[in-house]
């Protein structure tokens, strides 16, 4: 976390306007490190590079068997595996998306990260855990949904999405607000039936594909990683089209490589640079209404009960452990 933050403050200070973490005088790390760079890197380049090493470059996959008994089986077992990361996941998605500019990408990594903390086997996750794989995907789409609600109340976008959305309302001639939902109750109430439509619609096409999906995976992974490769560089280069992102791609996949080798995990460093952008500034406005006291983070209505549940979760897996060496002694 505290690496994820320090990538999080490269550019310029949001109060002075002075360069910070500039290395070498390199004009590329002014405008910041994005979070797209970190996130090919990471999960691109390093991922691709820990598979490789892990299995040497033999990769073996099964053959898929579509079934309308093995789909029935399939999910009375993850409905009776995955209910509680799903729970957390659409609970904890749905409040990260109502704050503005968080996104679903803080969502899912802090729902993986609370599912994992609070579950009894732990050491399953990343192993295909129902649990690890439905928190992350339940908090996306409630995050998703979230992002609406302030857009369509206040019409303060909580995404990227949200604020095409918004801008696409606008040129409609419609303004989000309370009045929209009296003004124009048949475009809300059909904007909210579509979410219904859309997600079975989803479901119905990801079912379909499933066995394309396999098909590409049972690709010679001596073709796959330099495809992996290739699209990764190719991907982070359109994004910004600087050369000085794609140096950084790699030495974040390198980096992301051998902090994987010694069981470090990297979806901390990840949030950290999603929100350090977000947090940095709310944080030294706090600071400089109360004139430096840090106790507004506590005495407040509102951050004191956040300040209190982020210290508790925070040290909870401290006192998981404490409490599982007593058992041992």
């Amino acid at each position: 976390i505290c690496f994820g933050l320090v990538l999080a403050t490269v550019g310029f200070d949001t109060i002075s306007g002075a360069p910070r973490l500039v290395l070498f005088d390199i004009q590329g790390f002014i405008r910041g490190i994005g979070f797209i760079v970190l996130a090919i890197g990471v999960y691109g380049i390093g991922e691709m590079l820990w598979t490789i090493e892990q299995t040497r470059g033999e990769i073996t996959t099964t053959n898929p068997k579509m079934t309308a008994k093995g789909l029935a089986s399939d999910a009375k077992e993850a409905v009776q595996r995955g209910w509680k990361g799903t729970w957390i996941g659409s609970i904890l998605g749905f409040f990260v998306g109502v704050l503005p500019a968080a996104g679903a990408t803080p969502g899912s990594l802090m729902s993986y990260g609370v599912a994992k903390i609070i579950s009894k086997t732990p050491h399953e996750y990343g192993n295909g855990s129902p649990d690890g794989v439905a928190a992350p995907e339940a908090a996306n789409n409630s995050a998703s949904t979230g992002a609406m609600l302030p857009m369509l109340t206040l019409g303060i976008p909580g995404s990227p999405t949200t604020a095409i959305l918004l801008g696409g309302m606008v040129i409609w001639g419609l303004t989000p607000g309370p009045r929209l939902f009296l003004d124009e109750s048949e475009f809300v109430w059909g904007l909210i039936g579509s979410f219904y439509v859309s997600n079975v619609a989803a479901v119905l096409i990801n079912l379909a594909f499933i066995p394309l999906f396999v098909w590409m995976l049972r690709m010679p992974f001596t073709i796959l990683a330099p495809l992996i490769f290739v699209l990764s560089i190719i991907g982070g280069f359109a994004a910004s089209r600087s050369m000085h992102d794609l140096w950084m791609i790699v030495i974040f996949g390198l980096g992301a490589f051998f902090l994987r080798k010694f069981d470090y995990p990297l979806a901390p460093a990840v949030l950290a640079i999603v929100l350090g952008p977000i947090a940095e500034p709310t944080l030294r406005q706090s600071l400089l209404l109360s004139s430096g006291d840090p106790s507004i983070f506590f005495i407040r209505p509102i951050a004191g009960p956040i300040t209190v549940i982020a210290i508790i979760l925070i040290l909870l897996p401290a006192l998981k452990l404490l409490r599982r060496n007593g058992r041992v002694s």
